[in-house]
């Protein structure tokens, strides 16, 4: 009989093929006192170590295929400048002559500092980001452990064709040799579906189920595996039958996607013949190439919190302003919505005093609220926007708004800024359009009386998701509580768009949500008309409203409002969607 486990699903695909268990060695951390006389002699083992690290991940990304997708090449690019920073650099080395320890303790304590800060932040996204600081630790951990000679995931990597990888975690590096050596597949015990883990899996098609916990315990080498990485199930020496099944699947998937590469071109319209804008969401300039190749009708949300993060420093106006001139010429005027900096005590930088940590930071000093707490933060990011929109067509949006009157306190600082702007001369588009994302459950409630002093509004369904069912969607002890189809969430959204045809203003949502297929046809039911997501999600989303009739779905879309019961909630899914 089979063996059935279950974790999450990240990387549509099927994958069939004999289990490849890869054990890592598990680093112990232990403490041991240097004499100050070897403490030279210990640093120079620190250096070496790093530039071991350093040397190898140069070698990987000199050896990516130039038809590699995007993600490839810019998770490396981070993990190498990563590397450079002070940080990995210098800090463990002072740590080592302050405490006079061995280099291995050090970069423990250096690490452990730096995921604390990350282990503390509420944006999924970006408490992720704490994978990018473990991996590149452990790529000099395991310098220093093997005497500065170059590690790699395994030697025999021929082995590993057609196999299935199940492991701890993998590293971008770990993921890129995968590629090469032709796994099928991948199956993790940690991670989640913002990890880089699973952003790679997604960007290279590889199926793969991440959170299963103990995986390594239940499944033995060598045994015969299916892997779904749209449902998250793994089967173990499955039967002929099953395998047959999975096999046809396979074959259905291939030709699926044959298809949606032809839609490159194709009008993002619906069959009953309205159009429907398909928009990216961006945070670093190397998303452009990928919006490029699906032609998405511009950016929808670009995220500028890594702006501040990768340097651990407030940007001054002159690194926005080229930063955003940047992503302005590439689109080639195609539109560009600015999210301004969503800091705040969840997300902390150095050079940002954001008073004590808050007992509960997604309820803390965040978003606007810091913004307006501290407009030395805000207004040169808002210059530096109003300048970058003489160059094209930019837009502006407040993140995080929570009440109408700090509202009009963020549009007053806006336009204090302009009128100083003005008086000095710099030029920038006088009628810029002016959003804010709905996130918060108050927000989307009074979403009409915000509609009034803006000219768009833009929901986050991954906040307004957390915040309206109380719970964090990477803690998995809860997230089987985090449901988009919860008629309490559907209300709020549909109160926004609402509030938007009230007053005649464009609803975007640019939340995971708008991305994922399955939920396509309930929010253009609910009168959803603009959707921003990963541009990887693009072309799924057009085929399914190309094959839309939008009058036949409203109805179906509004049964949602109303709690059925998951059983019968998951019937009338299948059903808009046949």
């Amino acid at each position: 009989m089979a063996l059935m486990l279950n974790g999450m699903g990240v990387s549509r695909g099927i994958s069939i093929g004999d289990s490849f268990i890869l054990r890592r060695n598990q680093h112990e951390f232990v403490e041991q006192k240097i004499d100050k006389k070897n403490l030279a002699k210990e640093v120079k083992r620190y250096k070496s170590a790093h530039s071991t690290a350093k040397k190898q991940l140069q070698k990987i990304r000199k050896e990516i295929p130039k038809e590699s997708p995007d993600d490839v090449s810019t998770f490396i690019e981070t993990h190498l400048l990563m590397l450079d920073d002070a940080m990995m650099a210098t800090s463990p080395i002072e740590l080592i002559k302050e405490h006079q320890c061995n280099a291995e303790w050090a970069l423990k304590l250096q690490r452990d500092a730096i995921v604390n800060v990350f282990e503390r932040m509420d944006d999924p996204y970006i408490a992720t980001r704490q994978d990018d600081v473990k991996h590149v630790f452990n790529h000099i951990m395991d310098a220093l452990v093997s005497g500065g000679k170059p590690a790699t995931v395994d030697a025999a990597t021929k082995k590993w064709k057609g196999r299935i990888i199940i492991a701890d975690d993998l590293t971008p590096a770990d993921t890129m040799v995968m590629q090469h050596a032709g796994v099928a597949g991948f199956v993790t015990e940690t991670g989640g579906p913002l990890s880089h883990t699973a952003i790679l899996a997604r960007s290279l098609n590889l199926p793969a189920v991440v959170g299963l916990h103990d995986a390594r315990q239940y499944l033995k080498p060598g045994e015969s595996l299916v892997v779904d990485g749209e449902s998250g199930l793994v089967l173990a020496e499955p039967d002929e039958t099953l395998i047959e099944h999975f096999h046809k699947r396979q074959r259905e998937l291939r030709r699926k996607a044959k298809e949606l590469r032809k839609l490159n071109d194709a009008r993002s319209h619906a069959k009953s013949g309205e159009k429907i804008t398909l928009l990216a969401n961006i945070e670093v300039e190397d998303d452009l190439k990928q919006l490029r190749r699906v032609n998405a009708s511009g950016v929808g949300l670009y995220r500028t919190e890594f702006l501040y993060l990768q340097e651990n420093k407030i940007p001054d106006e002159e690194e926005h302003y080229k930063t955003y001139s940047k992503v302005v010429r590439a689109l080639r005027g195609a539109p560009l919505t600015i999210r301004t900096v969503d800091l705040g005590a969840d997300k902390e930088i150095d050079t940002v005093n954001t008073g004590p940590l808050a007992h509960n930071p997604a309820l803390g000093l965040r978003g606007i609220r810091l913004c307006l707490n501290d407009p030395s933060i805000f207004v040169p990011q808002l210059r530096a926007i109003l300048r970058a929109s003489a160059k094209g067509p930019v837009k502006i949006m407040f993140p995080m708004l929570t009440t109408v009157p700090e509202l009009l306190q963020a549009k007053q600082l806006l336009e204090n800024t302009k009128e100083s702007m003005r008086a000095k001369g710099f030029k920038f588009d006088e009628k810029i359009q002016l959003g804010g994302m709905i996130e918060v459950p108050a927000a989307a409630i009074s979403a009409s009386h915000f509609a009034e002093h803006l000219d768009f509004l833009s929901i986050g369904t991954n906040d307004l998701i957390q915040y309206t069912l109380a719970i964090d969607r990477i803690d998995d002890q809860v997230n089987y509580l985090y449901d988009p189809l919860n008629p309490a969430v559907l209300s709020l959204i549909k109160m926004v768009i609402d509030a938007g045809k009230k007053h005649k203003i464009p609803i975007t949502m640019c939340g995971e949500m708008a991305g994922n297929p399955n939920y396509t046809r309930v929010l253009l039911g609910l009168g959803l008309r603009q959707f921003s997501m990963p541009p990887n999600s693009i072309l799924e989303i057009k085929s399914v409203l190309r094959q839309t009739h939008l009058p036949l779905v409203r109805r179906p879309a509004l049964n949602f409002l109303h709690y059925t019961g998951i059983e019968k909630q998951t019937s009338m899914l299948e059903k808009i969607n046949a």
